[in-house]
Order: structure tokens, then sequence, then C-alpha cells
């Protein structure tokens, strides 16, 4: 089970709110040069923020962020529909699976297989909202049909499913070396 103090979780929420403020659709950085995190950086809250206002916190700077985008910096208002409210549940999914992940992990290299499974899980019920949210609600989609939406699925999912994997795998190593370190530190320090 991932356990961490309250200050550290603080600090984790300001880097994962920064990260997402840093590289959510074009805002400051063309989505080319650096992927949109914000998927993973709803599936990390989940896995290592206990409280639950975390989650509408973290909706509400996208929406901010998107909004803010859409007004002052001229980004196209072509995804803001009412399928919309459909990235509540997706990011909902991702939070969600975090957190099942938090029950699982442990402290050892195994932990990388139900890590990959939440990954997985969580990204294809996201896009399943996220995705066919916009295609069937949006109103851009003349005759919306689940033959429609599959090739959407193989055509986008592995593209979002790899960045989300690329940003949890940072966060994972980073994670591994910390607590690496740390052990190694404690184990240092012992008479």
């Amino acid at each position: 089970m991932l356990s961490l103090s309250r200050p550290t979780q603080w600090a984790l929420l300001g880097l994962l709110a920064a990260l997402m403020i840093l590289t959510r659709g074009q805002h400051f950085a063309s989505v080319d040069a650096i992927p949109s995190a914000s998927w993973a950086v709803f599936f990390l809250a989940g896995a290592v923020l206990r409280p639950a206002w975390v989650f509408p916190a973290l909706f509400l700077l996208a929406f901010s962020l998107d909004v803010s985008a859409i007004g002052w910096a001229g980004v196209s208002d072509h995804c803001f529909t009412p399928a919309y409210a459909a990235l509540i549940p997706a990011y909902g999914s991702l939070w969600m699976a975090g957190q099942l992940y938090a029950r699982w992990h442990r402290d050892v290299p195994a932990t990388v297989l139900p890590l990959a499974l939440s990954v997985a899980g969580g990204a294809v019920v996201c896009y399943l909202f996220s995705g066919g949210g916009f295609y069937f609600f949006s109103g851009r989609e003349a005759d919306p049909t689940w033959s429609g939406f599959v090739p959407r699925i193989v055509e986008y999912l592995p593209r979002y499913l790899g960045t989300l994997s690329l940003y949890v795998g940072v966060a994972a190593a980073i994670y591994a070396a910390q607590f690496r370190f740390g052990a190694a530190a404690a184990a240092s320090h012992r008479p």
C-alpha cells in the first residue's frame, strides 16, 4: 500500500498540478512538443493522494485551463461541447484505477504487473468515456455508430495509452529510485 506523509502528499499535489498546467493542450507548450499529462495526473493522484477533494480540484483546474485557453489564448473550441461532461467519468476512471493500484502496491518489483494492469484498464475505460462521449454526444459527427467508433479506438487509444504509460513509468522509476535510496540510507545508519 502506498503510504505517504501529508507534507509529501501536498508536494505531490503541487507537482501534479504544475505538470497539468505545463502540458495540457496548447496553454504553454505545443501538444507535439510535450504530450498532455492530464490522464497521468488523474491516475497518479488517485494512487498517491488520499483526500477525496483532490479529484474535483484537479478537474476544476483542467476545466479552468481549457476555458482560459479558449477565451484568452485563441485555442479552438472544437472539443468544448456538451460532451465535455464525459470527462468527469473519464478522469474518474483513471482516478479509481490509481486508487485500485494503491491497494495492490507493494515495494517489490512484482508490483509492476498490477501497475500495468491498472494503467491499461484505466486508459481503456477513460477513452471509452472521453472519446466515446465526444464521438456520440458532441454533435460533430453526422451519424455516430458503434462501427464508426471502433476505428477511432484503434487509432487513438494506443497513443493515449503510450503517453499515460510514459508519465506513469517515469513516476514509478522515480519512486523506485527514491525507495531504494531511502532504504540504503536507512541501512547505512543502523548500528
